[in-house]
């Protein structure tokens, strides 16, 4: 193949001074003609670690099978990943976002390396498939993501269960709602097999944005993890990326400020996390997009929230799947005006013709409600301002909490003590949470408060009680919920001046967070501040907490 179709990896092996290379590339499989194909880079999250990723090594495997036979050489790596469900409310939370930059820094690295003409990315949960697309941004060279899947629901006495339901009974078991017995078995039979979170959780959020951004095939998203589809991408995969080679169509030919905002749109209407608030402003910075926080706020004030999926509402990703998926939302958005059609994406077309023959939705189906019956008429994320958050906050508000709450103080610098309090009974109605140095810096790593959340839920205080934090929230997390405070505690912001009795109204009408106390009597307490040390001194955490932008701009690094 000629050489303008091997852009990077001819800088590699052809040429008597490169014969090293090429022996050394012999030594793991390659033949004569192989150095004549383009190379693609398979960066695989596989793991152990997590259901979300066990399975990749064959994903990767088939996707390699794919390329092989399209004319290219497939070349396997691996990155890490973490798992959010298995270390949430423990300090290992600690290293979950720090993973995201990990995993980019780590794909860049060899990638760039290597020399690989193009590049696959299959993802298999919420860290790691946004710094997939980081790392492709940064290298912009022909891309597309490959999202693992869905996992199948688990069911227990005839009910539908995913990784949240086990969460949510904690909560139910330490007030006494159920048995041991029931807690056991919901826990044995939540989570069946291979696959990201099944709800429209931060994996299926991001994967669903990913595919609206025009950066995987289309369906990928919503494809299972376990079924014939998934399987079935390899082709279409292959001759996808090869395409993109020849035709030199890069990541920022397709990641551009409407492509965005056709994420944005898509997962407002799907209740997505707010995760991805974090994640998109990442990837906006990485392609050097100009997209803030009120961005989002503009989109959700103009795009109704219509998607009835967990953890809000009652279906989960197969479900969407089956009736369309991804495409069948997106077709349903260009048919509205909701849709920025003339979007390039990895297919090499645009993202209008890509839904040119796609079915629109049965009118019988309640899992994506029509425009004239939404669930709440306008977006599920808010970006609250207030003097508690003078650089904004995010909340998850999905209308069946209320709008206003006007609550006491209960303040805790730490999850695990406000953990013990939820456990214990000692949270009231009327209360609001306020977890604090648990932010970029602070945590270090704003861990998710999944497991606080989840026990207010399953303790039935879901409509009673708040919670606000300078932490995140995992896409599984619903209720009366405002994350994100920037600055946070540790950067000297309001949260860190709280004091137990206060009153806290948040208001998702206004978008506004404050507390109810003077401007002077604020001014006092931050004078007697002390600004806490770092919790880390060497490692990791200790280079993440020192180099970590705020949570309103997207938690980078660099």
């Amino acid at each position: 193949m000629s050489k303008d179709k091997r852009k990077y990896s001819s800088e590699i092996v052809d040429g008597v001074e490169q014969a090293p290379s090429r022996a050394m590339l012999r030594a793991v499989g390659f033949e004569s003609d192989d150095f004549d194909k383009p190379q693609i880079g398979i960066a695989s999250t596989w793991s152990m670690v997590t259901p979300c990723n066990m399975h990749i090594d064959k994903l990767a495997e088939s996707v390699a099978e794919g390329a092989n036979a399209s004319g290219t050489k497939p070349v396997i790596f691996n990155t890490i990943t973490v798992s959010d469900g298995i270390s949430m409310g423990t300090k290992g939370m600690r290293y979950s976002l720090v993973s995201r930059e990990v995993i980019a820094d780590s794909i860049e690295t060899v990638v760039g390396g290597q020399g690989f003409d193009g590049l696959i990315t299959i993802g298999g949960c919420d860290k790691n498939m946004p710094a997939c697309v980081m790392a492709m941004a940064r290298l912009n060279r022909p891309s597309i993501l490959v999202y693992g899947g869905t996992i199948s629901p688990g069911c227990y006495n005839g009910k539908k269960l995913d990784v949240v339901s086990a969460f949510e009974a904690w909560g139910e078991k330490v007030s006494g709602k159920i048995s041991d017995l029931d807690y056991e078995n919901i826990i044995s039979n939540a989570c069946p097999g291979p696959g990201a979170c099944g709800g429209m959780y931060t994996a299926n959020t991001m994967s669903s944005a990913i595919e609206a951004m025009g950066m995987s095939l289309p369906y990928n998203s919503s494809n299972p993890a376990v079924s014939k589809d998934k399987s079935n991408e390899k082709k279409i995969i292959a001759s996808s990326i090869l395409n993109l080679i020849r035709n030199d169509i890069k990541p920022t030919d397709i990641i551009t400020k409407k492509s965005i905002e056709n994420a944005v749109r898509l997962i407002t209407i799907l209740g997505g996390s707010t995760n991805a608030v974090l994640h998109i402003l990442a990837i906006c910075k990485t392609a050097n997009i100009d997209f803030g926080i009120d961005d989002f706020q503009k989109i959700s004030n103009e795009t109704p929230f219509l998607g009835n999926l967990k953890p809000s509402g009652k279906y989960l990703m197969e479900d969407l799947h089956d009736i369309g998926g991804v495409p069948a939302v997106l077709k349903f958005m260009l048919d509205n005006n909701m849709l920025n059609g003339d979007c390039l994406t990895v297919t090499g077309k645009t993202i209008a013709q890509n839904l040119k023959d796609v079915a629109k939705f049965d009118s019988n189906q309640d899992i994506i409600m029509p425009l004239e019956k939404p669930i709440k008429e306008s977006g599920h994320i808010r970006i609250l301002y207030g003097n508690i958050a003078s650089h904004g906050s995010v909340a998850k508000i999905t209308g069946k909490e209320g709008f206003i709450f006007e609550g006491v103080a209960r303040v805790f610098d730490c999850e695990d003590d406000a953990n013990d309090a939820i456990s214990t009974g000692k949270i009231k109605k009327g209360d609001v949470i306020v977890i604090r140095y648990e932010g970029p810096k602070g945590g270090p790593g704003m861990p998710e408060m999944l497991k606080p959340t989840s026990a207010i839920m399953g303790a039935g205080l879901g409509n009673d009680v708040a919670l606000i934090t300078d932490g995140r929230f995992s896409g599984g997390t619903h209720g009366f919920v405002v994350g994100h405070i920037s600055p946070e505690a540790a950067e000297g912001g309001m949260i860190a001046f709280i004091k137990d009795g206060d009153i806290i109204v948040i208001d998702a009408i206004k978008n506004e967070i404050n507390v109810k106390l003077q401007k002077n009597e604020l001014e006092s307490r931050k004078k007697e501040w002390i600004k806490p040390e770092l919790k880390y001194k060497s490692g990791i955490l200790y280079k993440y907490s020192k180099l970590v932008s705020s949570a309103s701009k997207g938690c980078i690094t660099d």
